[in-house]
């Protein structure tokens, strides 16, 4: 009993100690003991029991929570961009596709490349050189377009007198050249491409100096007064050693050197005063370079190992009216036909042109836009080749717009001009007349009408890749046949042959 009631003592002194000296901390920080002995803050500051299991709730459901509102990464809704790795995927089946494809043709007929046999397709006879006389030759209709405006410029010959000398120099640089390949038995098709390609940029690039220059007399007469005469292009150097050029005003512009700058610069359009680029980039110069060199080797290499017996071996379908092979030869013929393509573009429009530019230090480098991501046919034909583009709408489209031509018909003149320009750079080669380029150009209306109204988005762009990838081998395929049936009075023999 003793001990007990000593260790009640004992206990009722502790809870006392205790809450002596909770009192005194409470006193030090600004509590009041209640009289069940708990400590109490003055303003309470901790939640209640309720409010404390609300906000453990509410905790435990932001912490176990992996729920949101969101789209799967392939609806169009959920705004995700980034495939590149299935663009990575694509290409990878894309290359292993094709070395397949690759593998199968070695076998099937060795190796077909002969760089040797690239001479043969420009020349006939190492003696003799037509396509590149009929190139010198084109010198001629330069000087007589600078001439004229000379005579122009000073009022030698009335405006009447110089558009008629222009128009016969202009018909003569189409008919000319034409009249020569077809009648030189030692023109080879690819050389008469070549020369006929140049007379056909030179044709576009004259009519445009004329037009300009007539700009620049009418603007001269409607403020009235004499601009004085000053060098074309000269350089001059600056002190921190780069070179500027002098602003070039009308009449000053008739010289020798500024008609042949703009013949060599990589533009359709005439300009007094072209931007300049300061300086010329030796490393950016060399890669471009060596880009042309390279991708001309593969191009050559591919037409003769995959595209030339895809295309013999379609003639036999085609003599025998077989559609299910014909497609069949259609579909094969359009991957390697394709790959060309694109590295043509490639070669032409970004190394070759970027190459002269920067040799030339022409400073406006658009080629092309972004014509892969075309959705309509318009657009394509807009984007894709934008020196013609810039041509057709300054010196064709928007002069028969002044002139009170509506809209529509003035774009199907545009892609009539094209396909003009198309049939005449194919068939005079060739030397037959076979219409297939210009009513595949022609048919580019009623396909642009339907692509613009019923397929929108991908849908769009998928047609115009469609259109691309399946169009071009069915005029190969036609163009050839007729050669060979032409040249050598069936298909068949030509594929003996």
């Amino acid at each position: 009993m003793g001990d007990r009631s000593e260790r009640g003592s004992g206990k009722h002194r502790r809870r006392t100690t205790i809450s002596g000296d909770a009192a005194a901390h409470a006193k030090r920080s600004g509590t009041t003991e209640t009289l069940s002995g708990q400590v109490k803050e003055k303003e309470p500051r901790h939640e209640t029991s309720a409010s404390k299991q609300k906000n453990h709730s509410h905790a435990g459901d932001d912490t176990f929570s992996c729920h949101k509102l969101q789209e799967s990464l392939l609806s169009s809704d959920s705004g995700y961009s980034n495939y590149r790795g299935i663009l990575n995927w694509c290409v990878v089946m894309l290359v292993l596709s094709n070395a397949r494809l690759v593998l199968e043709n070695l076998i099937k007929y060795g190796i077909l490349v002969d760089p040797i046999q690239i001479i043969s397709l420009f020349l006939k006879d190492p003696y003799s050189w037509p396509a590149l006389c009929l190139i010198i030759v084109s010198n001629v209709f330069i000087m007589a377009a600078l001439y004229t405006e000379r005579k122009l410029s000073v009022g030698t010959i009335s405006e009447g007198t110089g558009t008629f000398l222009h128009s016969i120099n202009l018909a003569a640089l189409l008919f000319f050249p034409a009249i020569t390949v077809l009648r030189v038995t030692s023109m080879t098709p690819v050389g008469g491409v070549v020369a006929l390609g140049v007379f056909t940029v030179l044709f576009l690039k004259l009519y445009s100096y004329r037009d300009v220059n007539k700009w620049c007399r009418e603007i001269r007469h409607a403020k009235a007064r004499t601009l004085s005469r000053s060098h074309s292009c000269p350089s001059v150097h600056k002190a921190n050693g780069t070179t500027g050029y002098t602003h070039v005003t009308y009449p000053g512009n008739l010289t020798h050197r500024d008609i042949y700058y703009f013949i060599f610069v990589p533009t359709l359009c005439y300009e007094l005063n072209f931007p300049r680029s300061p300086r010329i980039r030796k490393r950016f110069l060399l890669r471009r370079l060596l880009e042309m060199l390279f991708l001309m080797q593969l191009m050559v290499g591919l037409i003769q190992q995959w595209m030339v017996p895809t295309i013999q071996n379609s003639m036999k379908p085609f003599q025998d009216m077989d559609f299910t092979r014909i497609v069949e030869r259609l579909l094969k013929l359009a991957v390697p036909n394709h790959f060309i393509w694109l590295i043509f573009f490639y070669w032409y429009f970004h190394s070759s042109m970027n190459f002269i530019a920067e040799l030339m230090q022409f400073g406006d480098r658009e080629f092309y836009r972004d014509w892969w991501n075309s959705e309509t046919i318009p657009y394509f034909w807009s984007n894709w080749n934008i020196p013609v583009h810039k041509w057709c709408l300054r010196h064709f489209y928007k002069p028969m717009l002044v002139k009170g031509v509506n809209k529509l018909p003035a774009q199907i003149a545009v892609f009539f001009l094209s396909a003009f320009f198309h049939e005449y750079l194919v068939s005079v080669p060739l030397k037959m007349f076979r219409l297939w380029a210009f009513l595949g150009m022609m048919l580019q209306i009623p396909l642009a009408c339907f692509v613009g109204r019923f397929l929108r988005g991908n849908y769009g762009n998928a047609a115009v890749w469609m259109s691309l990838i399946i169009g071009q081998p069915i005029a190969v395929l036609m163009y050839v046949h007729d050669y060979y049936v032409l040249h050598y009075g069936s298909a068949s023999e030509g594929v003996a042959a």
